[in-house]
């Protein structure tokens, strides 16, 4: 069957091989089974094509860092650069790769944004998925697949998904947002095929006052399912295109994509076009889920990530809500680092790559500059879109009709292309293009930058280096933590990318130009220093001689901090020669980070920054070995029950690889735990201290305060998470960490120096009993330990008193060894315990003073930042040395 290759073929140095525009594809029975077929089978009549055909689908596997998490059962190309580590998948694919495949993208290539696991649906349960339509309705319903292919109508047309992320790299460059770094690669086409979702509204009949349609998916995630919703009067506007979808590109729906159904909303972004399908809702008011509320924003660029965390007014503003795309491109060659020889037989060169526009409108024009915007020349446009509308009158495809000649919108990119004499861009210093849509709305020269990076459309801009015969050209960025781009390396020479002017200096004019970063960031670096260290260099300081560590390219040395870490010396070398950056912005203090030009030494060179962005932290590991806890990698442990053990607190329990684990926690040390933002991916990490006996096996609790919002409070961000995960996720662990452990028989180790203790005070409040639990555990279980503990607890009331049984427990078989006092700020009438904070008058008279006639005494202290202040100042009033009182 002739088919037309739609997709432009470009002659860089070494030109891309045309992509098959498929001859034959594979065609989905109504069962979803897959199929081999002519296309042409899928018309009534039998036609040849006009219009481009999506390319075939090469084999996929189950990939190796997939086996250990709830994604176990998808199939995916090895391809798609993962842009959030190994789970859940937020992937791009490279950006030639997606080019090259021309106007539609296979299902191996198109990219993926999940928030969580990918629900499992069997190809036999496919056709009795049921979704409902509900709400603000006359006659709710529910659907099954089957019934939505066998009852209506179908229609098949081609749309281009682009997630508000693309292109976030290069603002989280200018200054760190709250998402992660997509690269220009986070859109795809492919031809859907389903029912308009005016027809399903039609059946439903929408009462008066309903103006929007909630959709809710079936991925449960730590903040309820995903959903999102967007106005009633779209849905109902056929020009609009609204469908659910059960086939991409003649395929029943891959699992990453929706399977077994989804919505496709053309010209909006990704975000709203909900997979896996469960509830239509008819409403009077926007979606009020978490994501729709909390993800898919533009806030004022004066809004930064930090006093984002206190506005829930400003994030439920629907002003700031994204719907329709924006005016956007992007130039696919020459590629990033591609050479040409300025002395060859070549004399043009063909500068080509994608645009976009939202809410239906078209691209009018592609503008070339190569002189910083003083004058522009036109790209010629390639619209393979058009190619659908003229498609005979009956046509079908995949069982579904291309009837598209009526619509004037646009639901698709375009391809252009410009040929540029090889002397005119040696003459040049980079190419620049802009694009503009029929709503004459070009593309920005500056960065408009906010809270969560997205919407991110300023003129896409090349650099060209002049090497010996050659011009070497330089794309932004690289997507996730790749290296290179010019804007990485203009900021790491100090320029200022944010100042209109590409972080060249331009003198007055710069000043009067300047836009400033919407606050000023703390420097971590020294800059002195211009020192480069290679991958060898950093691996020879891996261990706890001279520990070096990584954290945004720059190289630190740990080894005068050893001492002096709150975290003691064992948190610096598990860094060691290791990339610890997320760890380190997640954990550390604005104060941490003005420290670290003190610790700077050097500049990673780029191969050892790609080495070590290759070297993935959540590494395959040996689930047999006998010990779960790694200082260097994070590991899985599934959450496997949630118990109350008061209105706000909870018992934690997670399996671990096998029943004959053992954590590997020494008394007195932490573990960190790792959860991520379900809409940013951010990292949120933490210390905890387990409750499980130290010789467990199989399994891992902890207990935990929930501090949950309030109309004054943001609440707990780790805690939040935490509650909210559902039974059955997996959650990350590293470790030991902690300056302090405890060995037994009043054997003490700081910092890796030992002390004898003959006497400790241990002072609680709260889930800070946790620390103070496993070591007066290991001190009464001894029988022969002789080590005295005075255990104070405070709390407010007496629901509030965590661990208490166990406590009293362990008081009472202590032969008098240790003894506990509680004491509460909000005691009932009934209570007999102490009553009121735990002041200077309860601890001179609890505490006591040091240690006196050789006597070793020491304070260890984990509660609130209010009660730690208290304790420092209280203890050094009543004469305590300072390294007597250790807060966990």
């Amino acid at each position: 069957m002739a088919v037309e290759n739609v997709a432009p073929r470009y002659i860089p140095t070494a030109p891309p091989s045309p992509p098959e525009t498929a001859k034959h594809s594979q065609a989905t029975s109504l069962t979803g089974e897959r199929q081999s077929a002519p296309l042409a089978l899928h018309s009534k009549k039998n036609l040849l094509k006009s219009y481009p055909l999506p390319p075939q689908n090469g084999i996929k596997s189950v990939q190796p860092q997939d086996f250990k998490t709830p994604d176990s059962h998808v199939e995916r190309d090895p391809r798609l650069i993962r842009l959030t580590g190994v789970h859940p998948l937020n992937c791009e694919a490279p950006l030639t790769d997606l080019y090259n495949e021309g106007f539609l993208t296979s299902e191996d290539l198109h990219f993926v944004r999940n928030h969580g696991h990918v629900p499992v649906c069997e190809d036999e349960e496919v056709l009795d998925w049921t979704f409902s339509v509900e709400g603000m309705v006359q006659r709710p319903f529910t659907l099954s697949v089957r019934d939505l292919i066998e009852r209506y109508e179908q229609a098949t047309y081609p749309v281009t998904l682009v997630c508000a992320g693309n292109r976030r790299k290069e603002q989280n460059i200018v200054r760190k947002s709250k998402g992660f770094s997509w690269g220009p690669a986070g859109l795809s086409t492919a031809l859907w095929t389903g029912v308009p979702i005016a027809d399903l509204l039609a059946q439903a009949k929408p009462i008066r006052g309903a103006r929007y349609v909630c959709f809710e998916g079936a991925d449960k995630l730590p903040n309820g399912h995903y959903g999102t919703s967007v106005k009633l009067n779209w849905c109902l506007n056929a020009d609009k295109g609204i469908m659910v979808a059960h086939r991409m590109n003649g395929h029943a729906l891959h699992p990453d994509h929706g399977k077994p159904v989804r919505i496709i909303i053309p010209g909006q972004i990704g975000g709203r076009s909900v997979k896996w399908l469960r509830r239509i809702i008819v409403t009077k008011e926007p979606s009020d889920n978490w994501y729709h509320i909390y993800d898919n924003r533009v806030l004022p660029t004066m809004i930064t990530p930090e006093a984002s965390a206190d506005l829930p007014n400003t994030w439920k503003d629907e002003n700031y809500a994204i719907y329709d795309l924006n005016t956007n491109s992007a130039i696919c060659y020459p590629q990033h680092d591609e050479m040409v020889a300025l002395d060859g037989n070549q004399k043009t060169y063909k500068v080509c790559g994608y645009a976009y526009s939202g809410g239906g409108k078209r691209i009018t024009r592609l503008e070339v500059t190569l002189d910083k915007g003083r004058s522009w020349r036109l790209a010629s446009i390639n619209y393979p879109e058009d190619q659908y509308r003229n498609a005979p009158d009956g046509d079908e495809l995949y069982g579904g009709k291309m009837d598209m000649w009526w619509r004037e919108t646009c639901f698709c990119w375009c391809f252009w292309e410009l040929d540029v004499p090889i002397t005119q861009l040696a003459d040049a210093s980079d190419i620049m293009i802009r694009a503009m849509d029929e709503g004459l709305m070009a593309q920005p020269r500056d960065m408009y930058w906010s809270v969560l990076g997205m919407m991110n459309n300023p003129w896409y801009r090349l650099v060209i280096h002049k090497e010996d015969r050659f011009l070497r050209f330089e794309h932004p960025t690289q997507p996730a933590l790749m290296p290179g781009g010019w804007m990485e390396r203009v900021k790491n020479a100090g320029g200022n990318i944010a100042n209109g002017f590409w972080g060249e200096s331009t003198g007055q004019a710069e000043e009067a130009m300047e836009i400033k970063t919407p606050e000023e960031q703390i420097s971590m670096t020294n800059s002195k220093v211009r020192r480069t260290i290679t991958l060898a260099e950093l691996e020879q300081h891996g261990g706890e001689e001279e520990p070096w560590f990584v954290v945004e390219g720059e190289v630190y040395d740990g080894t005068p901090y050893l001492d002096d870490h709150p975290g003691g010396a064992t948190s610096i070398f598990a860094a060691a020669a290791t990339d610890c950056t997320e760890e380190f912005l997640a954990i550390h203090s604005e104060n941490a980070k003005a420290m670290m030009p003190d610790y700077h030494i050097g500049t990673l060179d780029k191969l050892a920054r790609s080495a070590l962005a290759a070297k993935s932290v959540d590494a395959e590991k040996d689930v047999t070995r006998s010990i779960f806890l790694q200082p260097k990698l994070w590991s899985k442990a599934l959450l496997s029950s949630k118990v109350d053990v008061s209105s706000d607190s909870k018992i934690f329990t997670f399996t671990l690889d096998h029943k004959e684990q053992v954590l590997g926690l020494p008394v007195g040390q932490h573990v960190l735990m790792r959860l991520r933002d379900p809409a940013t991916r951010e990292a949120i990490i933490r210390a905890y201290t387990p409750i499980s006996q130290s010789d467990a096996k199989g399994t891992l609790d902890f207990v935990v305060k929930i501090y949950r919002p309030t109309s004054t409070q943001s609440g707990g961000k780790m805690t939040v998470a935490l509650d909210s995960i559902p039974v059955g996720h997996f959650v990350d662990f590293k470790g030991p960490v902690g300056k302090f452990e405890y060995a037994g028989d009043g054997l003490c180790r700081i910092s890796g120096k030992t002390r004898y203790v003959d006497r400790f005070i241990m002072i609680c409040a709260g889930s800070g009993v946790t620390p103070i639990l496993t070591v007066l555990r290991a001190v009464i279980d001894k029988e022969d330990d002789t080590t005295e503990c005075t255990v104070l607890n405070g709390n407010r009331t007496e629901e509030d008193i965590l661990c208490r049984q166990e406590l009293e427990t362990l008081v009472k078989g202590s032969n008098g060894r240790a003894r506990l006092m509680h004491t509460l700020s909000r005691p009932s009438h009934s209570w007999k315990g102490g009553r009121g904070r735990m002041d200077r008058t309860f601890f001179q008279k609890y505490a006591g003073g040091p240690g006196t006639n050789g006597e070793s005494a020491m304070v260890l202290v984990c509660g609130p930042k209010a009660l730690e202040d208290a304790v420092r100042d209280i203890f050094t009033d009543m004469r305590w040395d300072e390294e007597d009182v250790l807060f966990f």
